[in-house]
């Protein structure tokens, strides 16, 4: 039996139409059969009408207050009956309640090498702080936003003439190939949060040595190798 998958997002969508793309490419054991966006002007939504999913909209602008939204929300993601609920860019910070209630189906994706960098502008900050590896992170989600245990990363370097918006697009690039991969897994059983932890079913070990290894700034070709250059 397919799983079936809830998605909540707010702005274009990209990580949605990746999911989409590796479904029908064979790689998730699970249908999206809901999108659910906070924002009724949302690109995403469009998407997903295209495909024939049904959504809804639970606009945070028409709710006085958080626990209005809050029920509001839990009522339409349960609407899905889900298996799986993923953030894809889904901008709203959620309630207890809510996490509580899907704990262990509930995977988000952050523009960022976790725990660096949790919440917004996390481009930006990275390049503020001056790093030279950036990345993407899918973890599950807990009350406390982005600390959740964290299933796989995606990095990617920082080049010397980058600026937020070439970064931002690189990192993107990785995200739509990290997320559906960790939604094929859990669909498939291969990872599941297990008393706070994630566990695998496989063991997660892939070829290792030098060619494994993201160098940035990457060293020149004519440079010795390093263990050559370490003293004996």
């Amino acid at each position: 039996m397919l799983a079936r998958i809830t998605v909540l997002l707010s702005g274009r969508g990209s990580n949605l139409a990746a999911l989409l793309a590796a479904i029908d490419a064979g790689g998730i054991d699970g249908s999206v059969t809901h999108v659910v966006s906070n924002r009724p002007e949302a690109p995403g939504l469009r998407i997903a009408h295209a495909a024939g999913i049904a959504t809804a909209v639970v606009d945070q602008r028409a709710h006085a207050g958080a626990g209005t939204f809050d029920a509001a929300l839990g009522a339409a993601v349960s609407q899905g009956e889900p298996d799986l609920v993923v953030l894809a860019g889904f901008m709203r910070v959620l309630a207890e309640g809510f996490v509580s209630a899907h704990e262990g189906r509930l995977l988000n994706i952050h523009p960022s090498l976790l725990p660096l960098y949790p919440g917004l502008h996390t481009h930006r900050r990275a390049l503020a702080a001056g790093v030279r590896v950036h990345g993407c992170t899918v973890h599950f989600v807990t009350p406390e936003v982005d600390a959740g245990p964290i299933v796989a990363q995606g990095a990617v370097p920082v080049l010397p003439d980058d600026d937020e918006g070439r970064l931002a697009a690189r990192v993107l690039a990785v995200e739509h190939r990290l997320l559906p991969m960790t939604v094929g897994w859990f669909c498939r059983g291969d990872v599941a949060l297990e008393a706070g932890r994630v566990r695998f079913r496989f063991s997660g070990e892939t070829e290792t040595g030098p060619s494994m290894a993201l160098i940035s700034p990457a060293p020149p070709r004519t440079e010795a190798p390093l263990s050559r250059s370490i003293p004996r």
